[in-house]
C-alpha cells in the first residue's frame, strides 16, 4: 500500500484562470469556463489544478496584486461559484491548489489605503516598509535597490496633509507594495488565510515569490545594483534568512491542519528559483516547504550533460532526507517551451530566454524537443506540474502589438523588455476564429489578449483523440505513469547510453533521450526492449532512438 502523501507523484495542470475558458462572453476565463472543462481535464488524466490568484484585484499585475486575500476576483465568480467548482472537481478525481501572494499586496488593499491614510511610525505603517527618503527634503529613495520588473523599488507617497511624505518598498511594481512578513497582523492574517480556503475543501498551496520575502536589517544600498539587468534579485533582498521564519510558521500551521482534519494532507510548495543545493534544501524540509519547483530542468541547454546534472542535483537533493521533487518545463512567468527549445542558440543556454531572446525560432524544431523533454520528465520521480497549453505544443506568442501587452514588465521598460503576456494568450479550443477559437461564448467580444491568426490549428478539438498529437502523448505518458504507479516503489538508475542520450531506468522501465541532431543506437546490452512510448509518435524501432526524441522502453 503507498504510504506517500498524494501530491508526492501528482500531476498538476496550472491553470491561468483570465486565459482558460470565459462563459459568460466578457473576454476573460472564469470559474464557470473552469468547470465547463472538467471533463477535457479528467481526460487528460491530471490530479489537480493549481489556479493562478482569482482573488479581487485591480490586475495590475494580473492578480498577483491582491486586495482581499479571502474573496474571488467578480470577473471569475463568487465564493458560491468557487464551491461549486470545487465540488465538480472532486467529482471529477480532481484536487484544486491555489496560488498565494506573500510578499505583497495590491495598493488598492484596505490595509494600504489605511497606511496612506495614517502617519509615519503608526501602526498602519508597520505592515509594510515605509521609510523617510535619503537627501534634502528627503527628495531621494532610502536605498538604491532596484525592482524586479525594473526601475526603483521605491515609490514616494503624498502625506494626508498634502506634503511630500515618505516612501515605500515594492520589490516588483508600485501597484505591489511589499508585506512586512514579521508584523504580527500581517503573520496572522496569512494563518487565517491558508484556513480559510483550506474549510473550503483546497488542497494545498503554491506560494509566490518566496526567495523575496526577507529584507537585509536596515535596508543597506547594494553596491553592485548599478549593474544589474531586469530581473536581478538583490543578495539584500534575495534568499535572505529572515524570509525563512515566515515559512517556518507557515508549516506549523499546515502540520496542525492536518492533524485536526485527519484524511486531507494538505501542502505548500514554493516557487524560488534555488541556485544550488544548499538553498534548496533550506526551502524544503519538515520545516518548511513540503516541495520547490525544480526550475534547473527546466533552464537547462539543449545538451545530455546539463539535463542530466539538473536532475541528478535535485534528486540527489532531496531524495536522501525523504522529500520529493516537484519538476516543471513551463509556467505563466517563462516563455513557452516550444519557443525556448527551437532557439538556435537553444544548446547553448535557456536562461535568457525565459522572457527575451532574439535568436530565430524554429517551432517545429522546438515543439519535437519540447515534446521529447516532457516525455523524460514525466518518467522522474516526483510530482509534475504542466502549464495550461503546453498538452497542446502552444509556442510563445511574439508579435503582440505594444497597445495591447499587459505586463508591468513592459511598461517599467519602456517595452525593452516584452514581458510576458505571450505565454498567458487565451487558449484555442476549436479551430474557429470567429468565435475566439472557442475560448469565449460571446463571438463579438475579444480576449483580454489578442489571439494570433492561425491559433485554431493548435486547437483542442482537432489534438483530442488524434494520434500523434501533442495532447495524446501528454494523456498516454500520464496514463502510463499512474498504470506503473507514478513508480513509487522503484527506484532510479542512471544508464551510460553516450554523450548525447540522457538515459535512466525505473523498475523494468527505461527511459532514454537523444538531445543530438542524428538517430542514436541504443547498446545492445539493453535487450532492444518493447517501446511503450515514444516522442516522435513514428518512431517503432526499438534499437535507436531518432534525433530530438524521448523513449519509453520495457526491458
Amino acid at each position: 500500500m503507498n504510504s506517500q502523501p498524494w501530491w508526492s507523484s501528482a500531476v498538476v495542470y496550472q491553470l491561468y484562470v483570465r486565459s482558460f475558458a470565459d462563459s459568460n462572453g466578457d473576454g476573460k476565463g472564469d470559474l464557470a469556463g473552469i468547470r465547463s472543462r472538467l471533463p477535457y481535464l479528467q481526460t487528460l488524466g491530471v490530479d489537480a489544478l493549481w489556479l493562478n490568484p482569482c482573488y479581487p484585484s485591480p490586475q495590475h499585475d494580473h492578480g498577483y496584486d491582491v486586495s482581499n486575500y479571502f474573496e474571488i476576483e467578480p470577473d471569475y465568480g463568487t465564493l458560491a461559484e468557487f464551491d461549486d467548482m470545487v465540488a465538480d472537481a472532486t467529482d471529477h478525481g480532481i484536487k484544486i491548489l491555489m496560488d498565494v501572494v506573500p510578499n505583497h499586496c495590491s495598493w488598492d488593499h484596505p490595509w494600504f489605503r489605511a497606511a496612506l491614510a495614517a502617519a509615519p511610525g503608526s501602526p498602519e505603517r508597520d505592515r509594510f516598509w515605509f521609510r523617510d527618503g535619503r537627501g534634502p527634503n528627503g527628495d531621494e529613495p532610502p536605498n538604491n535597490w532596484q525592482s524586479i520588473f525594473g526601475g526603483s523599488t521605491w515609490t514616494r507617497i503624498t502625506e494626508p496633509d498634502g506634503s511630500p511624505g515618505q516612501w515605500y518598498l515594492h520589490i516588483f511594481a508600485n501597484e505591489q507594495p511589499d508585506f512586512n512578513l514579521h508584523n504580527e497582523d500581517v503573520a496572522q492574517h496569512f494563518d487565517d488565510m491558508l484556513r480559510f480556503w483550506f474549510d473550503r475543501g483546497v488542497a494545498g498551496f503554491r506560494a509566490d515569490a518566496v526567495a523575496v520575502a526577507g529584507k537585509a536589517p536596515g535596508l543597506p544600498d547594494d553596491e553592485s545594483e548599478g549593474e544589474q539587468e531586469i530581473g536581478y534579485a538583490s543578495p539584500f533582498f534575495n534568499h535572505r534568512p529572515e524570509g525563512h521564519l515566515t515559512w517556518q510558521r507557515w508549516r506549523r500551521v499546515v502540520d496542525q491542519y492536518n492533524a485536526d482534519h485527519p484524511g486531507r494532507d494538505v501542502f505548500v510548495v514554493c516557487e524560488s528559483y534555488t541556485p544550488d543545493e544548499t538553498t534548496l534544501r533550506s526551502y524544503v524540509n519538515d520545516d518548511e516547504f513540503h516541495q520547490c519547483f525544480a526550475f534547473d530542468l527546466m533552464l537547462a541547454p539543449w545538451r545530455a550533460e546539463p539535463i542530466r546534472q539538473a536532475i541528478e542535483t535535485t534528486i540527489g537533493t532531496l531524495h536522501p532526507h525523504g522529500l520529493h521533487a516537484a519538476w516543471t518545463l513551463n509556467n505563466h512567468d517563462a516563455q513557452r517551451a516550444v519557443t525556448r527549445r527551437g532557439r538556435h542558440d537553444a544548446h547553448i543556454s535557456t536562461h535568457n530566454n525565459l522572457w527575451n531572446s532574439d535568436a530565430p525560432v524554429d517551432e517545429l524544431l522546438g515543439l519535437r524537443r519540447a515534446n521529447a523533454l516532457a516525455l523524460l520528465q514525466f518518467a522522474l520521480p516526483g510530482s509534475i506540474y504542466l502549464y495550461c497549453g503546453e498538452e497542446l505544443g502552444l509556442p510563445e506568442v511574439l508579435d503582440i502589438p505594444a497597445a495591447a501587452r499587459q505586463d508591468p514588465v513592459f511598461k517599467r521598460t519602456q517595452g525593452r523588455q516584452p514581458g510576458r503576456d505571450g505565454c498567458r494568450v487565451p487558449l484555442p479550443w476549436t479551430s474557429d476564429e470567429h468565435s475566439s477559437f472557442g475560448f469565449s461564448a460571446n463571438k463579438s467580444e475579444s480576449p483580454w489578449m489578442p489571439q494570433p491568426t492561425g491559433w485554431g490549428e493548435y486547437a483542442a478539438s482537432l489534438q483530442v483523440g488524434r494520434d500523434g498529437s501533442t495532447f495524446e502523448l501528454y494523456r498516454a505518458a500520464i496514463a502510463l505513469r499512474r498504470l506503473h504507479g507514478h513508480f513509487e516503489s522503484v527506484g532510479f538508475e542512471w544508464i551510460d547510453a553516450g554523450n548525447e542520450v540522457v538515459a535512466f531506468k525505473r523498475g523494468e522501465i527505461l527511459v532514454a533521450l537523444n538531445v543530438s541532431g542524428q538517430p542514436a543506437t541504443l547498446p545492445s546490452a539493453w535487450g532492444h526492449g518493447e517501446i511503450l512510448l515514444s516522442s516522435d509518435h513514428s518512431h517503432s524501432d526499438g534499437t535507436q532512438v531518432p534525433a530530438d526524441t524521448a523513449v519509453w522502453l520495457h526491458v
